[in-house]
């Protein structure tokens, strides 16, 4: 009986609800075998990150693992590395070893997302703080923390300003509500530091547009920008982030801020396996057809962020928004089942019903179904939604008891992740490399010997 391989190469958004489609149908045959390929073994809650910053919750929070979710696609924790579309190959690595793993595949969905694009500036790459991940956004609370002890460790009014100023990059979906979250935490975090004033603390969002949160349209924008200013944010439209150097940030008219952090959310890129595949593009994207397969290559198919999806009988392109890559998702994982199984095609349609977004001190503002409103209404139904949405009923108890506690008690503020720690982890991790490489080059030598020894013989 010939095997039917279908391998899923990405985690986020798309690529779970693919393997969650095929969990329940065809990865239960005994001709066909699904693997799902992810960075890491679990699916973040992206929409939340910025409540994990903030410190409203705890990492474990927002993320499930997969291996909990999927009980018959085969998951492997590896880095996707290249694609060979003649030879029909994945190549990934994987492990602290750093293991060559290669997949051989009949239909291949490409679900890889998107990583920061920093536009080729080489010091706000190196200085810069991201919002991608749960590691970016449980270091980025740590950091205010350390940033806060640090201040009242200062005497000088300028280094403790400098220390205390945070500016964000961006003023879309993830920028403005991180720099609400911010805010709002280090803001409601000094009164515990009497050596320290509200006053030394500077919020600043850098957006090169008209008005914040385009995607809302300019009256939500406008009023987003107000409620941020009214608690004390500067909102700077226009000039993009020229240059950080870890010590001032550089606007492109000339303007220089003294600052400790940037947050960057100003730009994203298809992932680099995306931009070597020799097809059809849109924008860095892969171009797809109306049934998410890659034009021109039978068997492959993508979907989500790096997937350029068309709107029917229209010349533009469905948004990369986790709303739109879910659905992606679930249509494809239909498609391929309808290949293997000699079924017609479906299109992708999908009329986005909203969006919302949380700007801080229990503010948000909403556009669902064309109706636009805002405040503590919005806010309180950005929670509801997203709390709907939240996979596997733990989390959402879990999601349920942190934000009743922080209703009542207020945020936590110890520091769960120092310098020295990140200092020990790397030390650590650079030994175990160092004694795998060792044992490899050891094993190497060994069979050269034994090999010269038969030829001896």
């Amino acid at each position: 009986m010939k095997t039917t391989r279908i391998v899923i190469a990405g985690g986020g958004f798309a690529g779970l609800y693919a393997a969650m489609h095929f969990d329940k149908r065809l990865a239960r045959r005994e001709d066909v075998d699904v693997t799902l390929i992810s960075r890491e073994n679990f699916i973040l809650f992206t929409p939340m990150l910025h409540e994990v910053a903030s410190g409203d919750l705890y990492p474990g929070d927002i993320i499930n693992p997969l291996r909990r979710i999927l009980r018959h696609v085969k998951v492997v924790e590896a880095d996707v590395c290249t694609v060979d579309l003649t030879g029909r190959i994945v190549s990934c690595r994987g492990g602290m070893a750093e293991r060559e793993l290669n997949f051989e595949f009949d239909h291949l969905l490409l679900t890889l997302g998107s990583e920061t694009n920093f536009f080729n500036m080489d010091g706000v790459r190196d200085w810069s703080v991201t919002m991608k991940s749960l590691t970016d956004a449980a270091l980025l609370r740590n950091r205010m923390v350390a940033l806060l002890e640090e201040a009242s460790l200062q005497s000088d009014e300028a280094a403790r300003r400098q220390t205390l100023t945070f500016v964000t990059a961006g003023g879309g979906f993830s920028g403005t509500e991180t720099t609400g979250a911010v805010n709002d935490f280090v803001r409601e975090t000094v009164r515990y530091y009497p050596q320290l004033r509200e006053e030394l603390i500077r919020v600043v969002m850098i957006h090169p547009g008209n008005f914040i949160l385009p995607e809302l349209g300019e009256e939500l924008g406008r009023y987003a920008e107000h409620k941020l200013r009214e608690r004390k944010v500067e909102v700077i439209k226009g000039p993009r982030v020229a240059n950080y150097d870890g010590v001032v940030v550089t606007l492109s008219d000339g303007t220089s801020i003294p600052a400790a952090t940037l947050i960057w959310t100003a730009g994203v890129k298809p992932s680099p396996v995306i931009a070597q595949l020799p097809c059809q593009k849109e924008r860095g994207r892969l171009l797809v057809s109306e049934y998410l397969a890659v034009t021109g290559v039978p068997g492959l198919w993508a979907a989500g962020d790096c997937a350029a999806v068309p709107i029917l009988n229209t010349e533009n392109f469905h948004p990369p928004t986790a709303q739109h890559g879910l659905r992606e998702g679930v249509t494809v994982a239909k498609n391929i089942e309808a290949v293997v199984l000699d079924r017609p095609l479906k299109s992708f349609r999908y009329q986005m019903m909203g969006q919302l977004a949380s700007i801080g001190h229990h503010t948000g503002v909403a556009m669902v179904f064309g109706i636009k409103f805002s405040g503590f209404i919005a806010w309180w139904f950005w929670r509801g939604v997203y709390l709907m949405k939240l996979p596997r009923l733990a989390k959402k108890l879990r999601v349920m008891a942190s934000w009743t506690l922080d209703l009542f008690f207020g945020q936590e503020i110890e520091q769960t992740i120092s310098v020295r720690d990140v200092e020990d982890l790397s030390a650590q991790l650079a030994r175990v490399r160092a004694r795998i490489k060792l044992a490899k080059s050891t094993s190497a030598a060994s069979g050269l010997a034994n090999s010269g020894h038969d030829q001896a013989n």
